[in-house]
C-alpha cells in the first residue's frame, strides 16, 4: 500500500477531480457555477473538510474508480437531479444521511432564519441524495459513521461547513452573516 496522503492534500485532489468532473458537464441551462471555479472549489471544501479521512480517502478511490471507468459523478450527480437517470445506489444509509442532514440545517434555520431561509433543497430535496447515490456503499458507510460521531458529540456538521464558508468570506461566524442580514433589513 502507498503512502498516506495529509488531508490538505487529500482535500485539494478531491476538489480538483471533482472540478474537472463538474467543468466536463454539460447542463440542459448553462450554469453559473461552472464559470465561477474558484466558488465551486470552496464549496465543496466545506462539503468535505467536515469528514475524516478515511471517508475522504474512500471518496478519493470513488472517483479514482470512475476515472477509470470513464465514468463522470458529476454528470451523473446531475442526471439524478433532473430524473435522466434511475437511481444510482439504493442503499438505506443514503436515507439515513440526507434525514440527518436536513435535522441540522432545519436547525440551522431556526437559528439563523436569514441565512438560511430556502435552503432547504440542499439536504431535504434532491441534491444531497444525488451526490450520495454516486458515493459507493463503503464511503456511505464511513459517511455515516461520521454524522453518527458528530451526533453522538452534539455538534451540527452542516453548521461547521457554513462557517467555513463564512470564514473564507470574511466573517468571523454565522452569527455576524445573520446580524448582518438583519441590519440590513432594518
Amino acid at each position: 500500500m502507498g503512502k498516506r496522503m495529509n488531508r490538505e492534500d487529500l482535500l485539494r485532489e478531491i476538489v480538483d477531480i471533482e472540478l474537472r468532473m463538474f467543468l466536463a458537464v454539460e447542463p440542459s441551462i448553462p450554469s453559473a457555477c461552472q464559470e465561477q471555479p474558484e466558488t465551486f472549489k470552496l464549496m465543496r471544501r466545506a462539503s468535505f473538510n467536515v469528514l475524516s479521512d478515511e471517508t475522504l480517502e474512500s471518496y478519493l478511490q470513488d472517483l479514482n474508480e470512475a476515472m477509470e471507468d470513464d465514468r463522470n459523478l458529476m454528470s451523473l450527480k446531475y442526471a439524478r437531479i433532473d430524473e435522466l437517470v434511475p437511481c444510482l445506489n439504493s442503499n438505506p444509509l443514503i436515507d439515513k444521511i440526507v434525514e440527518v442532514e436536513a435535522q441540522w440545517l432545519e436547525e440551522l434555520a431556526k437559528r439563523y432564519p436569514l441565512v438560511f431561509k430556502g435552503q432547504f433543497d440542499y439536504a431535504a430535496g434532491s441534491y444531497l441524495r444525488s451526490e450520495l447515490e454516486t458515493y459507493s456503499d463503503r464511503t456511505l458507510d464511513l459517511y455515516f459513521k461520521d454524522i453518527s460521531r458528530a451526533l453522538d458529540k452534539g455538534e451540527n456538521l452542516t453548521g461547521k461547513r457554513y462557517t467555513f464558508i463564512f470564514k473564507n468570506a470574511g466573517y468571523n461566524s454565522i452569527d455576524d452573516v445573520e446580524e448582518e442580514r438583519r441590519k440590513s433589513r432594518e
